[in-house]
């Protein structure tokens, strides 16, 4: 057996290192277990009031456990297996976090009225 080297040592941890990065990088948010959580927002919008945090139950099965708001009236997201997120109103446009699905929402509404969505 060839004995180890620092060289060869050195060149199997960062072998190792680089392969563990790549391995996180290709799961998807969901297999991560959602540990990438957005955390809450409050902000004006263009006028309109947005806000989002994390929800203690509800729409798990499409949200991930996450609530937006648009003048206090609930704006429906969903968390797509990639982990880019979409809204009722901006469905086909899909975009990186909550706070941006809830700014296209706003600027899809151009000012009128988001009404509720039934959950059912």
């Amino acid at each position: 057996m060839p004995e180890l080297s620092r060289r060869r040592a050195l060149t199997a941890a960062a072998v190792l290192t680089a392969s563990a990065g790549a391995l996180s990088a290709a799961l998807p948010a969901s297999a991560a277990g959602h540990h990438d959580s957005p955390g809450t927002f409050d902000e004006v919008y263009k006028g309109r009031r947005i806000q989002g945090r994390p929800a203690g139950s509800g729409h798990h099965h499409h949200g991930a456990g996450y609530a937006v708001f648009v003048d206090g009236v609930e704006l429906h997201v969903m968390r797509n297996a990639d982990g880019s997120w979409i809204s009722v109103v901006s469905h086909y446009d899909p975009v990186a976090t909550p706070r941006a699905a809830a700014r296209a929402a706003v600027d899809e509404l151009r000012g009128a009225a988001l009404l509720p969505f039934p959950a059912n």
